[in-house]
């Protein structure tokens, strides 16, 4: 039974173990339906992981996670059927072109095949993939594999968007356009996007809310604003310096490093 919360994504004490590593530990989050939501974090914080769970790729040590109003543990086909993932590793078919892999995504989520071409066009438009939608991934750049997984992701309308690290390696036009697409979802269709990034002006731009993890636990969530005060940081602090606040890295000694400037 789906559970008609506020929230699109919940956990509740969310933890993930690998042997003796801690890497998410007793996460509990709420994120409201149709906002831009930046999960930030230092290398290693746990944010692949965070995602992985909640898309039910990897399986919580512990704890609770509701998407869409599902339990991701005891409902994942009905969480599938309501997602668009891209993920740190894009797993693309090499051999199959951009077409060829979007349709497969497409009849994977039960789009009839008149449905699927009547979108794909748009999709390749605004990704800038038009010139190479017939050659092979194979022969694709860094840039293009990532437009192809985010094409791929939005072919069923998704209810959620995840995206791990979405514009790394997209040029900036592309970037702009995507951008402009996400918040149009957002702002229509009531979608959730949650994705994580390291780049905090994009973040403090785009996102109407954001939560911190690092070393595995929440640090902060909120809106900009919050999260300023919450840093007990002015009000026109960048995101960057309430982010090192609100993770402790301002004290980290970088003395050792003073002969690069002297």
């Amino acid at each position: 039974m789906r559970n008609e919360s506020p929230y699109a994504i919940q956990t509740q004490s969310l933890t993930r173990r690998f042997d003796e590593v801690v890497a998410v530990n007793q996460l509990t989050l709420a994120v409201p339906r149709g906002v831009i939501f930046g999960f930030l974090g230092p290398n290693g914080a746990g944010k692949s992981t965070t995602i992985n769970m909640l898309i039910g790729v990897l399986p919580p040590t512990q704890g609770k996670a509701w998407v869409a109003g599902f339990d991701v543990r005891e409902q994942p086909v009905e969480v599938k059927r309501r997602i668009g993932v891209v993920p740190e590793s894009l797993g693309l078919y090499q051999r199959l072109t951009a077409v060829e892999q979007i349709e497969l995504v497409g009849r994977l989520h039960g789009l009839s095949v008149p449905e699927i071409r009547a979108r794909i066009p748009s999709l390749l438009a605004v990704l800038e993939l038009e010139d190479k939608a017939d050659k092979m991934i194979l022969d694709y750049s860094q840039g293009m594999l990532k437009k192809t997984a985010l094409a791929c992701s939005l072919i069923h309308a998704p209810e959620i968007l995840f995206m791990d690290e979405p514009f790394e390696s997209v040029d900036p036009i592309s970037t702009k356009a995507i951008k402009a697409v996400l918040r149009d979802m957002v702002k229509q269709r009531g979608t959730t996007i949650f994705f994580s990034t390291h780049v905090m002006e994009l973040a403090e731009r785009f996102c109407d809310q954001v939560g911190i993890i690092n070393k595995g636990k929440l640090a902060a969530v909120g809106d900009i604003p919050s999260l300023r005060e919450q840093a007990q940081l002015p009000a026109d602090a960048p995101l960057e310096d309430v982010f090192v606040r609100l993770v402790g890295a301002e004290s980290e000694d970088q003395s050792q490093l003073g002969w690069l400037t002297q």
